[in-house]
C-alpha cells in the first residue's frame, strides 16, 4: 500500500550522509536522486524512504504525532539499527525492547532534523 514516505530536511548533505550510513544497515541504498530529493530502498519496487527540501521553499519541520516505522526481521537487527542511529547522532526516543506481550520489539529515535522514526520487528509473543 505505501510506496514511499518523505521526510523534510533543512540540510540535504548532512541528512543524506546520515541516511546513507543508517539505511545501509538494512541493505538499502539510494535509487533516486535529484538536487532537492533523495530516496533509498532495498529494491526500487518496494517501499522507500526519502528526504527533501520543502517544495514551498520554507523551513522543514517535524509533525507532532508523525512517525516513520521501518521493519526488520530480528530483534538483533532492531538493536544494531538503533545503535547505528545513535552512533550517527540520532536522539533517543525509546531504547530497543519488547513493547507489551504482543511480540512487538522496537526502538525509537529522532533523526538529525528531529523526525521521529521507529525500527521494529514482530516476534512470536511469549506465553
Amino acid at each position: 500500500m505505501i510506496g514511499y514516505v518523505t521526510l523534510g530536511t533543512n540540510d540535504m548533505e548532512k541528512s543524506a550522509a546520515f541516511y546513507d550510513a543508517l539505511l545501509a544497515e538494512i541493505g538499502a541504498s539510494r535509487f533516486m536522486e535529484m538536487e532537492t530529493f533523495i530516496a533509498w530502498a532495498t529494491n526500487p519496487k518496494l517501499p522507500a524512504l526519502s528526504i527533501t527540501k520543502p517544495f514551498d521553499g520554507g523551513e522543514a519541520s517535524v509533525g507532532n504525532g508523525v512517525m516513520i516505522a521501518l521493519t526488520v526481521d530480528s530483534n538483533d537487527k532492531v538493536d544494531s539499527f538503533y545503535a547505528k542511529a545513535m552512533e550517527l547522532g540520532a536522539t533517543d526516543e525509546g531504547a530497543p525492547g519488547p513493547r507489551g506481550d504482543t511480540g512487538f520489539y522496537a526502538g525509537y529515535f529522532r533523526d538529525l532534523d528531529g523526525n521521529k522514526l521507529n525500527v521494529f520487528c514482530m516476534t512470536q509473543p511469549e506465553g
